[in-house]
């Protein structure tokens, strides 16, 4: 298998990159998080996944280690193709992927253009044990943070915020203060909204 290519980078897309490598240009799909990782050096390495089908060869790259991981958890989960985890790796970044699936946040995945509730729940279920065991995520903490996310959640829609907008405010939050209580969490979701 190709595990990496390094060389020079010729074009440059949201979709995809072109890296000439010794005379030879390789196509290599990307996400919207590599991306965004990418520097405009003419000089680049990209870790890779080959993709073997019995129609094409479909070269993957990705910016990090971490990202192809999760790339390869999740194209192993039964009805989730390699467009999908492209899809969900360019909607959501590796980490809130890898967090989404250790607390069992279905509709943070769910929110995934393409993603169904079943779907969802099949990544979840089939991937959590993994990434828990594999990322060593301590799940009581993980479960801690959440339940203060959804009381300050369930709190700011008792106060009459839209669900979705209370919802980013509050991730916002969580973004920047992992560990803030329920009563920082709403305080300053308020002043975002």
């Amino acid at each position: 298998m190709i595990t990496h290519i390094q060389g020079k980078l010729v074009e440059k897309n949201p979709t995809d990159v072109v890296i000439d490598c010794n005379g030879v240009g390789y196509l290599l799909n990307i996400s919207l998080h590599t991306y965004s990782q990418i520097p405009d050096q003419e000089n680049l390495k990209l870790y890779t996944y080959l993709q073997v089908k019995e129609d094409s060869h479909t070269l993957f790259g990705f910016s990090s280690l971490a990202e192809r991981e999760i790339f390869k958890l999740l194209i192993s989960v039964s009805g989730v193709g390699a467009s999908t985890a492209r899809t969900m790796l360019s909607s959501l970044t590796p980490k809130q992927v890898r967090e989404g699936i250790a607390v069992g946040d279905v509709a943070l995945i769910q929110s995934i253009k393409g993603i169904g509730a079943k779907t969802a729940q099949r990544v979840i279920l089939d991937l959590k044990d993994k990434v828990l065991k594999i990322y060593d995520i301590d799940e009581v903490s993980v479960s801690q943070n959440n339940t203060n996310k959804d009381e300050a959640l369930s709190a700011l829609e008792v106060l009459g915020f839209n669900k979705k907008q209370a919802e980013r405010a509050v991730d916002k939050v969580i973004a920047t203060e992992p560990d803030a209580s329920v009563e920082v969490i709403i305080k300053q979701a308020l002043k975002n909204l």
